[in-house]
């Protein structure tokens, strides 16, 4: 089986469990694909947590849960150095944190103190931990996948820009229709009849390898980008930093543009987006696909949008229209 079909597989899979989030599940694989971090963002109840398991469960991978609030500290996290006493003398042994697993849900990020969330950045950037300086390198397959409410922000401590800038992409998760509420419903009733032995026992097929994952990635560094592509790209980049050329209504929403963190991400998940959808090439499909996503987290918005009541994906859907295609 192709490396293309068994991550098909994998998001077929999670598709039976997350109803109505069909572009949810496709974010989600294409930053394991792209070996990239995620903010999840949405209203409560809406799967985030489920979703991230629907694809642990389905996968070859070491799962960890870090329930993120106020009290936390930056060794729950990272771990840190235990003194032991045995028959070869005293010695400290770094005893590893929740970090290190293959996939990490980060639980309602914007619940922690600033600097357990700066825990995060090494691990995020250089997938490597240190800790009472030795440095601990994370498994191959790392991703952390964090999700956070856009309410409540009683007791909650906003992300630093730093940190929000190493997050591939910004995935927003929204209601799902009426007709996938109903299938939603049918779902968790199954799954309470099988756990309580009133229906019958699913049987859970074999999980997708780690290497059809690695294979998958080997597949898309392989994917053909064009110079007019390449070119396509920072032109997006370079409008969000210098609007006025394109609109004065875009020169006066934006007050910071994406960095160049945006133009790798923008190649590294649209390559996945090809690759996902069968192809060789990047196409300008591609790009728009994923723009929404790279862009939402690393565009700030001034004063004037705010009190104008511009939405952030209006932003964006301003500069992919103006924006020429190659």
């Amino acid at each position: 089986m192709s490396a293309l079909e068994q991550i098909t597989m994998l998001q077929d899979r999670m598709s039976q469990s997350i109803i109505g989030q069909r572009d949810v599940i496709e974010r989600l694989v294409i930053g394991l694909l792209a070996n990239g971090n995620l903010l999840i963002e949405g209203l409560p109840g809406l799967a985030k947590t489920r979703a991230v398991k629907a694809m642990s469960k389905n996968l070859e991978a070491d799962f960890s849960r870090i329930q993120f609030t106020p009290d936390l500290l930056p060794s729950d996290v990272t771990g840190t150095e235990v003194y032991h006493q045995g028959p070869e003398g005293a010695q400290f042994r770094f005893e590893a944190g929740p970090i290190f697993a293959n996939i990490v849900l980060a639980d309602e990020i914007n619940r922690a103190p600033a600097k357990v969330q700066a825990a995060l950045l090494e691990a995020m950037e250089e997938r490597q931990v240190t800790v009472s300086g030795t440095t601990h390198d994370l498994p191959p397959l790392f991703i952390v996948m964090a999700t956070q409410n856009p309410i409540e922000q009683e007791g909650t401590y906003p992300l630093p820009e730093a940190q929000m800038d190493r997050f591939l992409m910004h995935v927003q998760v929204l209601y799902p229709p009426v007709e996938d509420e109903v299938e939603v419903i049918r779902l968790v009733r199954g799954e309470e009849q099988g756990a309580t032995g009133g229906g019958d026992k699913p049987v859970t097929p074999p999980v997708i390898p780690q290497q059809a994952v690695f294979e998958a990635r080997a597949e898309i560094s392989q994917i053909h980008v064009a110079d007019a592509m390449d070119r396509y790209m920072a032109d997006l980049v370079q409008a969000t930093r210098t609007p006025a050329p394109l609109s004065s209504d875009l020169a006066r929403w934006i007050d910071i543009g994406a960095s160049p963190r945006g133009s790798l991400a923008l190649d590294k998940c649209s390559r996945a987006h090809a690759w996902l959808n069968g192809r060789n090439y990047v196409d300008p499909v591609d790009v728009r696909a994923i723009a929404h996503d790279v862009f939402r987290h690393r565009i700030s918005l001034s004063y004037e949008a705010q009190g104008d009541g511009v939405s952030i994906d209006k932003v964006i859907d301003e500069i992919v229209s103006l924006v020429a295609l190659p």
